[in-house]
């Protein structure tokens, strides 16, 4: 308890500046930034885990008053680029169910979310809840706040600078995410797409038939059995995109050291 109130009264730079980094990354993280979860539950783990963090370090500091509000920008942006490559594995899912939605029909079908309070796509909020479980069920939070942790090692406080590069590499995160997303999806848009060329025969060989009535209830039909067929494996490919997202945080952790 001593080193606690040492750190609090006497080192309370060390501690603001790992505190701002452990809170950027929670105002982002899919995790621990949901409104379902109390403020004060997320400021007291921040609280706690920086505290940790600063009696495990080594920390050494000097600071004035001009380069601390420097290092405080700097441990923010530092917390929230983790925060965004871990909310782009969830981006995946949520653009993956708007793809799906858009071809069986669901185009128009929002639902409420209640982390976020936004209307999302119907497929991409059940992928969403889905690849959220399977995160819990492999310890995922822990694999992040860990990678959190292991940010003070190869980043040391003070030790970054934001370059022309990171911003490339997030910007190529972000392209890779809709471009995951899209292959995700691909299975069920090929499978509509010779659905509608099947229907577009049929209604040039029947013009009697009401190719809309047949078709709408049908593409659900076959879409919904698609993703059904799908669920087994879904298993593996959000465990291999979620160690591809770890491996993305710790490339920018080790790249992008300064000082």
């Amino acid at each position: 308890m001593g080193d606690v109130f040492q750190l609090l009264f006497t080192k309370y730079e060390i501690f603001l500046l790992v505190l701002t980094r452990v809170s950027g990354i929670f105002i982002i993280s899919p995790f621990f930034s949901s409104q379902n979860v109390p403020n004060t539950i997320k400021i007291g783990f921040s609280f706690i885990l920086s505290i940790l963090i600063s009696l495990s370090f080594d920390i050494n500091y000097a600071t004035e008053e001009i380069t601390f509000v420097a290092a405080i920008a700097k441990e923010l942006i530092i917390g929230l680029i983790i925060g965004f490559i871990s909310y782009m594995f969830f981006t995946i899912f949520y653009i993956m169910g708007q793809l799906i939605d858009m071809k069986i029909g669901f185009g128009m079908v929002n639902v409420m979310d209640p982390q976020h309070r936004v209307q999302v796509p119907l497929m991409g909020n059940f992928y969403y809840i889905l690849a959220f479980l399977i995160l819990f069920t492999i310890n995922g939070h822990h694999i992040i706040i860990n990678a959190v942790v292991d940010s003070f090692n190869f980043i040391p406080i003070g030790k970054f600078t934001f370059e022309e590069e990171i911003a490339y590499f997030l910007i190529n995160i972000l392209s890779n995410t809709f471009v995951t997303g899209f292959k995700l999806a691909m299975p069920v848009i090929a499978v509509i797409f010779l659905i509608d060329v099947l229907l577009g025969i049929l209604a040039r060989t029947i013009p009697q038939m009401n190719v809309f009535v047949v078709g709408m209830p049908f593409k659900i039909l076959i879409g919904l059995l698609i993703v059904s067929v799908s669920i087994p494996i879904f298993y593996s490919i959000t465990t291999g995109i979620f160690n591809e997202n770890i491996d993305e945080i710790y490339y920018f952790l080790k790249s992008f050291i300064k000082g």
